[in-house]
């Protein structure tokens, strides 16, 4: 099991505890510390199991996992985040995913972190997978040893923690990897309080996507109409469609705006509050927008 971590040294410590309760086979943690500089290092000094600590490289996430699954020994590694946490079983249930095979992936349930739940809002950001999808996240899945190797692992030129993962995954699909869900192995999410201006700053980490998609054309299917990254982007550009039309429809193109506004309001509660978070939420989803286009034109792959 390979757990990269940075700075989240109480989530850390629930995640270890977690581990040590599972009623699995015998399996290895390796934590790979990317460089923390908070109680980190005393979390895995006194940790409630046995864990091979490993230093990072400082080089992102997909470098700290190379570094972890090399280190690691097992025939299966799994794969979770230090802001997760195991539900009893979930070892197990990913080992029986994989099974015997060489070229498996194996993706399991993810939800919010329940204690959390009260915590969630518009710009909190957490993980919820409830079956296959495109994005085969790091935070809950297990390839085999065999796998990771033929394929030499995670792309580390994918330096923001968004898309290594996907790359990843799609690259073993491709090589012949059979993807399977495994329902019972939960781990919980933490929902983070990201807030508005940090979540446009974040915007950046979807300057990958484009490469990932020109890469792997086949995630064009798993797109809103083959284009859009999210279906809010698409909502966003047919409103501001609408609203540059607008004085020569006599405001009849104004009606392009509305899908927008009934996402925003299903994002903030009420009218009222899509009101008052308008501007923050043009923000987030504008500079998703235009980083993408940004992207596109340097990777000369069209994705918004």
């Amino acid at each position: 099991m390979v757990i990269p971590t940075r700075n989240r040294a109480a989530r850390l410590k629930a995640l270890l505890d977690s581990l040590a309760a599972q009623a699995a086979p015998e399996f290895e943690v390796v934590v790979v510390d990317d460089g923390s500089t908070d109680a980190t290092a005393r979390v895995l000094a006194e940790p409630p199991m046995p864990v091979r600590a490993v230093r990072g490289p400082g080089r992102g996430p997909a470098a700290a996992r190379n570094l972890g699954w090399r280190a690691a020994r097992g025939r299966v590694v799994c794969f979770t985040d230090d802001d997760c946490r195991a539900a009893p079983g979930w070892v197990a249930a990913l080992l029986d995913a994989v099974g015997g095979a060489d070229a498996m992936i194996a993706v399991g349930r993810t939800e919010p972190e329940p204690s959390d739940a009260g915590r969630q809002s518009a710009y909190t950001r957490s993980n919820l997978v409830t079956g296959l999808n495109r994005d085969f996240h790091t935070c809950n899945i297990a390839y085999p040893r065999a796998l990771l190797e033929r394929l030499g692992g995670f792309d580390e030129s994918f330096r923001h923690p968004a898309g290594e993962d996907t790359e990843l995954a799609w690259r073993a699909l491709e090589s012949g990897a059979a993807p399977r869900f495994a329902d019972g192995a939960l781990v919980w999410h933490a929902v983070h309080d990201v807030g508005w201006a940090e979540l446009v700053k974040r915007a950046r980490w979807r300057t990958d996507v484009p490469r990932l998609v020109r890469r792997h054309p086949g995630l064009r299917h798993h797109m809103h109409r083959g284009i859009f990254w999210k279906r809010e982007h698409a909502l966003l550009a047919a409103a501001l469609i609408g609203i540059a039309l607008g004085r020569f429809t006599r405001g009849a193109s104004l009606a392009l705006a509305l899908p927008y506004v009934r996402f925003c309001r299903g994002l903030h509660g009420s009218y009222a509050g899509t009101l008052a978070h308008l501007p923050a939420q043009l923000a987030v989803d504008g500079a998703e927008v235009a980083a993408l286009v940004v992207a596109s034109a340097r990777e000369r792959t069209l994705v918004i």
